[in-house]
């Protein structure tokens, strides 16, 4: 069998396993809500997501003003991008993470702070 015949095999076969995969993860990801965060940035989001959040005095006061709710931290907990150049990705127990997002078409910035066990949003400026 010549080179090009075997090549052409190999591509055919190559390409029905990267479909049959893509389906199955796809599905996979579907039922289980499980998401593939490979970049930094979904990490991290996904890291502060998973723990439970706690609120320092200044946002519960925002809270109560009603000019923040809380589904505008998890939005910008899942779209939010973070600011690792202005962080505190070295400081130990806990990590602070500079998060950018928008609450009502205005530009937010939270300040998390990560520890082990849970997530205390410090402030909220915009």
């Amino acid at each position: 069998m010549d080179f090009l015949k075997r090549l052409g095999f190999y591509l055919i076969g190559l390409s029905i396993g990267i479909i049959f995969l893509t389906f199955f993860f796809k599905k996979k990801s579907e039922e289980t809500g499980v998401s593939f965060c490979y970049f930094p940035n979904c990490r991290t989001l996904k890291n502060i997501r998973s723990k439970p959040m706690s609120y320092s005095d200044d946002v519960s006061r925002l809270f109560s003003e009603k000019k923040i709710d809380t589904l505008d931290i998890i939005n910008i907990l899942r779209n939010g991008e973070v600011d690792f150049s202005n962080s505190e990705t070295k400081t130990s127990p806990c990590k602070t993470y500079i998060i950018e997002g928008s609450i009502e078409d205005k530009e937010a910035v939270l300040k998390v702070r990560n520890c082990q066990e849970k997530a205390l949003l410090e402030s909220v400026t915009y």
